[in-house]
């Protein structure tokens, strides 16, 4: 019973650590797969910037035209050096349709069974779904950036200007 107890207490605490995430914080690692089944690992990304965009669901209202807005400024965030990933509860079937009707220039990760969700602490309570935070992740893997008011249609310019702010102090 001891051991039940201090393993769920560990649970706990990290799970309130990744609620925490706060900017210089190491982004937490993971591993996905994107729209087509292919692999994403962040910890490949090392030496370059990352956009990790957390939304609720592929095809909603808010998501697609958080999606979409991304789309239009993509060359922006790229000509900064960075690649822009959005994550979501969906399936990777639910990604590729998303995706694909779209026309998105970037990758959707799909997070079915909620665990990178809950390492970023963006897990709705109850529901199978993201709360709609960005996070900017530097080239050395920490948290550069989190935002946690995001406004669906203003999210993709709000990171290409806080990511030529972010470059100019480093």
């Amino acid at each position: 019973m001891k051991a039940f107890m201090f393993a769920l207490s560990l649970m706990a605490s990290g799970s309130s650590y990744a609620a925490d995430l706060k900017v210089g914080d190491a982004a937490p690692g993971f591993t996905a797969q994107n729209q087509a089944g292919q692999p994403f690992d962040l910890n490949a990304r090392k030496g370059h910037w990352t956009i990790l965009y957390f939304y609720p669901k592929a095809g909603t209202p808010g998501c697609t035209k958080q999606a979409c807005a991304f789309r239009d400024s993509i060359k922006k965030i790229q000509k900064e050096g960075a690649e822009v990933y959005g994550i979501s509860a969906d399936t990777v079937a639910e990604q590729k349709t998303f995706h694909d009707e779209h026309k998105l220039g970037f990758d959707l990760l799909a997070d079915p069974d909620d665990k990178v969700i809950a390492l970023y602490g963006s897990k709705m309570p109850v529901v199978n779904m993201s709360k709609r935070w960005t996070f900017i992740v530097d080239p050395e893997l920490k948290i550069a950036s989190v935002d946690k008011d995001v406004d669906p249609l203003l999210d993709a310019q709000h990171v290409a200007d806080k990511l030529v702010a972010l470059k100019k102090k480093k």
